[in-house]
């Protein structure tokens, strides 16, 4: 398989979009008219820059409003042709694109641009070039790939092809299956781009809210599916128009875009493997089992402050690391309980994560079943891995590097016993000590908007996890976009919230802890009253939730006095929706804006409480000095 990238896809100028694409591994490249004009290089100068690059040009694009078209406009349209075949010898490429004619001066007719196109498929021809023509799903007597085929089909020139593009099929609502009927080799290459869900205008939607595939929510698959079917050889090519993404680091969005491919053609082979196609072999998607543990890098005055955090709500030291400065604190039993490990460690990652960020949850574990298997997916998809020395009688846990630099670990049967190897029992708290918290229900990672596509994807493409629909968080400073990634299950839940400016609470965490990271804990629990009072009887400050929210909550809901007097005594925030219930109740703010949270599910509540976030948000915010220090 090869893979490409149109350079209208990326940020930057052209030396910088091949770099980043090379680096990210592509073998190919589309060159877009005019990121070329903006270039001050020679056609010649372009073409050996990226062969340098160890890439190939494998498309021109795109050349405009060329079939269909009356006197005088057709015959300047052969002429804008030749010129562009000039170029494109030049550049030492092949193959360049014609997009349907959009044109108010265009004719249709199949027959007449079958003529046109086999004119165009003589003159290519005589210079060892090729033509692609793609229907645009905006085109105004094309647009449909079926009827771009019987175009092509009827010029009958063999340097006459069709350019399948999974935006112009699936945003139209045709029939992907189509495509079978096509002989592979009459398609010259096809390209690929995933979109969210939009009710606009076709062309507004493909030129600013395009993105990779599985990061939209468009079925790729299925397109990929049909074009396999064809017995299609050729390179896979990314065109993705995107605002978004003409602003980020040309690099990662690269990485992304090949990680998006690799996962695209590896699902497709195993959707339909009597298929032969060519994709790097993998495990397959991991399933996950649910989080081991969370870590935290801390300096020994934030840890003791952290620990009299845990201990309010049921924790106690269990173990003590037996080599290094590393405290594991637990409430429930080794094979159910929740795990939280402070470290405070004056060397290696952790520490250098502490340096960055102050006290932060740098990293977490996710039970899996085959740990190395994970991590072999993990690298196949571009993940880059995480090895840090280790001493005598210390197990080697696979790892990835994970949002914010942070690591994710995963733990299996062979690493499972870790607690028992390189720790040692501390004295431990009694039973009746703990709170009654039965797990991690999510863990809630706080980012830029703009790397939230990137982290949806990373996280799909190698678990066996799905996304939710996007939704808008409103904070007093401005909207925060959610999104959820998790298990059919819901052994593993983690929430992704992008800021987009510094006056939210999101925003403003990311800026005083110096980047991306875990902003929450969500521990689940089966009695919220009884966790509550418990915790209360430990000392535990819930987040006060201010009067108004109560009221408010009797008359959206209905609800009978008794239970509304013990949500108001305990802050706990209360949701409800057609399968069941959903209670939460908040930590006061720990450091710069991480908290806890402790929820029960009652019945099949799916969701996360996203109609109480404006009020926890308020009240948190009412805590923060004018600083962004918490109260004490």
């Amino acid at each position: 398989m090869k893979t490409s990238i149109a350079t209208v896809s990326i940020s930057g100028d052209l030396r910088e979009k091949l770099a980043a694409i090379a680096a990210a591994g592509f073998d190919g490249v589309e060159i877009f008219e005019q990121d070329f004009l903006a270039f001050d290089g020679t056609p010649a100068e372009v073409g050996r820059m990226v062969r340098d690059h160890g890439l190939e040009i494998t498309l021109f694009q795109p050349f405009r409003d060329f079939e269909g078209l009356p006197e005088p406009q057709r015959s300047r349209a052969f002429d804008r042709a030749e010129r562009k075949f000039d170029l494109m010898q030049e550049l030492g490429t092949d193959l360049m694109l014609v997009c349907s004619n959009v044109s108010p001066a265009a004719l249709g007719g199949i027959d007449r641009a079958a003529a046109d196109f086999r004119e165009l498929g003589e003159r290519a021809g005589k210079r060892g070039l090729r033509v692609g023509y793609e229907a645009l799903a905006w085109g105004r007597h094309i647009s449909d790939h079926r009827d771009a085929w019987e175009i092509v089909r009827r010029a009958d020139h063999q340097a006459i092809g069709l350019i399948l593009d999974s935006f112009h099929t699936l945003a139209r609502g045709i029939d992907a299956d189509t495509i079978r009927a096509i002989p592979g080799d009459r398609i010259f290459i096809v390209q690929l781009a995933d979109a969210p869900k939009m009710t606009m205008d076709l062309l507004s939607w493909s030129r600013h809210y395009r993105n990779m595939p599985g990061q939209g929510d468009l079925p790729v698959v299925d397109f990929m599916r049909a074009v396999a079917a064809t017995g299609y050889a050729g390179p896979l090519s990314l065109e993705i128009f995107n605002d978004q993404f003409r602003g980020g680091s040309p690099r990662s969005i690269a990485v992304d875009g090949r990680r998006s491919l690799v996962n695209l053609m590896d699902q497709v082979r195993r959707s339909e493997p009597a298929i032969a196609i060519d994709v790097p072999a993998m495990p397959e998607p991991v399933q996950v089992e649910g989080v081991a543990f969370v870590e935290f890098a801390a300096n020994e005055e934030e840890a003791g402050a952290l620990g009299s955090l845990l201990m309010t709500m049921g924790f106690a030291p269990h173990a003590r690391h037996r080599n290094k400065e590393v405290v594991l604190w637990r409430q429930g039993t080794a094979a159910d309980g929740i795990n939280i490990v402070i470290n405070t460690e004056h060397e290696g990652f952790a520490h250098s994560s502490y340096l960055v960020h102050g006290t932060n949850a740098y990293a977490f574990g996710i039970k899996v079943g085959d740990a190395e298997a994970t991590v072999a997916r993990a690298r196949a998809l571009g993940a880059e891995p995480f090895e840090q020395k280790h001493g005598p009688g210390e197990l080697a846990i696979p790892a990835i590097r994970g949002v914010g630099g942070g690591v994710i670990y995963f733990i299996d049967d062979r690493s499972a016993s870790v607690w028992d190897i390189e720790f040692e029992p501390v004295p431990q708290a009694a039973q009746s000590t703990q709170a009654g918290l039965v797990g991690i229900d999510h863990v809630a990672q706080t980012m830029n908007y703009e790397e939230m596509l990137t982290w949806i994807l990373f996280y799909t493409a190698i678990f066996r996890m799905e996304k939710s629909p996007m939704v808008d968080v409103v904070d007093p400073g401005g909207l925060v976009r959610s999104q959820v990634v998790e298990s059919a299950d819901g052994a593993v839940r983690l929430t992704l919230n992008g800021a987009e400016n510094h006056k939210t609470l999101a925003g403003h965490f990311i800026a005083e802890s110096f980047g991306s990271s875990v902003q929450h804990l969500a521990f689940r629990t089966d009695n919220i009253f009884a966790t509550a009072a418990a915790m209360a009887g430990r000392g535990f400050r819930a987040l006060e939730i201010s009067p108004n929210y109560y009221d408010d909550l009797a008359a959206r809901f209905g609800i009978q006095p008794e239970l509304l007097d013990q949500l108001r005594t305990h802050n706990i925030l209360y949701d409800r929706d057609d399968g069941g219930e959903y209670f939460q109740v908040y930590s006061t703010n720990y450091s710069e804006g991480f908290f806890f949270e402790i929820v029960e599910r009652r019945g099949g509540y799916r969701g996360y409480g996203a109609a109480n976030a404006p009020f926890r948000i308020a009240a948190q915010k009412r805590q923060l000095r004018p600083t962004g220090l918490p109260r004490s």
